[in-house]
């Protein structure tokens, strides 16, 4: 079973190769609680997603509403505990939308070698 460190150090590697999907696939818990920031909702993004299926939905349907992809940041991660955090930030053009550049905190929960919770403030 994987540490909170060793969760960590595989989502950021993941994440420096835009590899989103083998992230979900390989370290989320079936049980995972995604959390949103309450004006998420303002653009169709519900502010709490459960389950893994749930989850995959969501950003299924956030991959379809993006026309182009610049690029994507993720800053190391810093361990607390059974929670890492890190910094996200994505070039980016939704469909008949100007570019613009979203930047994000991400909180992971990681029990059982699993990420279990997923927060984001932005």
């Amino acid at each position: 079973m994987m540490t909170t460190q060793e969760v960590a150090n595989r989502y950021y590697e993941l994440m420096l190769v835009n590899k989103r999907d083998q992230i979900v696939d390989e370290l989320y818990s079936q049980d995972i609680v995604c959390k949103e920031p309450e004006h998420a909702m303002a653009v169709g993004i519900p502010t709490i997603t459960k389950g893994l299926d749930a989850v995959k939905d969501k950003a299924k349907a956030r991959k379809e509403m993006i026309e182009k992809n610049h690029g994507d940041f993720c800053s190391e991660p810093i361990i607390a505990g059974s929670f890492f955090s890190v910094v996200l930030g994505r070039d980016i053009t939704f469909k008949g939308k100007p570019p613009m550049n979203l930047q994000e905190i991400g909180i992971f929960e990681v029990k059982g070698g699993k990420i279990v919770l997923e927060q984001f403030f932005y």
